[in-house]
């Protein structure tokens, strides 16, 4: 059994020293996990302009999220054991080149179809580079206080992209038109793609075991429909035909899945390691900082615009501050981990991120909520992004290298399913509701109810007490 204790505050306060080359392999590694999250949101202000122009009629608009988060939630896991098997940084390269090209394609459509074939490509491009960045991340930077620092900063550039997506969407729409937005990711590709080869080194697995087909069909698929239903309830609800068979399609395809894993020799996932007290707990407390924070984002962006009447650049205005904390935060959560353990600031960061979501409820039509809107939002992002930073470090922390793609697979899944299902889940309890003041207060206060509830689990499941965690698996006695 071992224990997680406290380190010194003395190491905590020891920053790893990086090489340039180890710079500028984080550089390459963050440069690309940013442009995805900025991917999250940057078009989300210029859809209705993006609408007009190509003609797409208002429930065709869903579609431009949904088109990228099937391929990118849905091919996670298999591209992250793809990259385990087969060389990571081979395939980091192949999604980078495929989302620079996508998003070309995406920048000059002619028309609804060629836009959202590009949409779609993004999303292919981002479920390869997501999981290979990640466990390039974590096999180049060993454990300790250097793989830390690096979660740290990739942590909040993840953060701070989808962020810095709400801002520059609406200024680059205002200004240049919502072709810009596409066009912006598409430099980002141009950066990263020609520093990749020469710095990032190649890992896979040493033994190349046979790729699990049967399991890799069931967990696709069943991804795929999930992600499917619940972003078609966001815009429909739940009693369309097609999201209630999709959604039962999902989840007997994933308990397929389970049954597959459990009888191959060679599986996709490792049951076992979702056994781990630190996977499993650990994927549950970032599917819940993930889903109910991009909820909130969700609900405070119509409050801002429909309630107070807000513009698009005033309202990422807003969200600006959030970032600006979040990255502040970035700063400081690795000394934080260091010197509380990775698994107490998760419980912790989920705790305040609670607390404060709960603020937002004194919300109102007052021009006056505008500063508590900013304030609460940006602090509890600020415990969200300690969130996230802990439960990457406590999914992957003892985890062989062999294996790492596999843990940021599930790392990264938990990511996109949770910036995925929040919004369907919660967000439809505001945009039907007769008064949306209403049910914004509601969607917050259920959404507060869900984080601190969690909270609780996850510190009940990984043990934490006062004075130790224990880290033995699920299964363990």
């Amino acid at each position: 059994m071992a224990i997680d204790t406290p380190s010194p505050v003395s190491d905590a306060l020891d920053t790893p020293r990086l090489s340039t080359r180890d710079k500028l392999v984080l550089f390459v590694l963050c440069a690309a996990q940013f442009m995805v999250a900025l991917d999250f949101s940057v078009l989300n202000v210029a859809l209705p302009v993006l609408g007009a122009d190509l003609g797409m009629s208002p429930s065709a608009l869903q579609w431009a999220v949904t088109a990228f988060a099937l391929p990118s939630g849905g091919f996670l896991l298999l591209f992250g054991r793809i990259g385990d098997l087969y060389g990571r940084r081979k395939l980091f390269l192949v999604g980078l080149a495929l989302f620079g090209a996508a998003s070309l394609l995406a920048t000059f459509a002619w028309d609804p179809a060629s836009f959202l074939a590009g949409r779609a490509l993004q999303g292919l491009g981002a479920a390869a580079i997501v999981p290979t960045g990640m466990s390039l991340l974590t096999t180049t930077f060993p454990e300790g206080p250097a793989r830390d620092r690096a979660l740290g900063i990739s942590g909040t550039l993840l953060s701070l992209g989808f962020t810095v997506g709400m801002v520059a969407g609406g200024t680059l729409t205002d200004t240049f038109g919502w072709r810009s937005t596409m066009g912006l990711l598409s430099v980002f590709a141009l950066i990263v793609l020609p520093l990749a080869p020469g710095l990032l080194p190649e890992s896979r697995t040493p033994d190349r075991p046979r790729l699990d087909v049967p399991g890799a069909i069931t967990v696709t698929g069943g991804l795929l429909s999930l992600i499917y239903a619940l972003s078609t309830a966001a815009d429909h609800g739940f009693g369309r035909a097609d999201v209630i068979v999709t959604l039962i399609a999902g989840l007997l395809l994933l308990a397929a899945f389970v049954k597959i894993e459990s009888r191959t020799a060679q599986p996709l996932v490792s049951l076992p390691m979702l056994r781990r007290r630190t996977v499993a707990w650990g994927n549950i407390g970032g599917l819940v900082t993930f889903s109910m924070m991009s909820t909130v984002v969700f609900v405070l962006t119509l409050y801002l615009q429909e309630v107070l009447h807000l513009s698009a650049f005033e309202t990422g205005l807003v969200f600006g501050v959030q970032g600006v904390l979040s990255a502040v935060a970035g700063t400081y959560a690795p000394r934080v981990i260091g010197r509380f353990g990775p698994r107490r600031t998760l419980v912790g960061s989920l705790v305040g991120q609670g607390t404060l979501i709960a603020a937002l409820l004194g919300l109102d039509t007052g021009s006056w909520s505008v500063w508590l809107a900013t304030a609460a939002v940006s602090l509890a992002s600020m415990c969200h992004l300690g969130a996230i930073i802990s439960y990457g470090i406590t999914v992957t922390s003892g985890v062989p290298d062999e294996e790492q793609g596999l843990a940021t697979g599930l790392v990264t899944s938990t990511q996109q399913v949770g910036i995925t299902v929040g919004i369907p889940l919660l967000g439809v309890l505001a945009t039907t509701s007769d008064d949306l003041l209403s049910g914004v207060h509601t969607v917050l206060a259920v959404d507060t109810v869900i984080v601190l509830a969690a909270a609780v689990l996850v510190a009940t499941g990984l043990r934490v007490r006062s004075g130790a965690v224990e880290a033995e698996p699920v299964g363990a006695r």
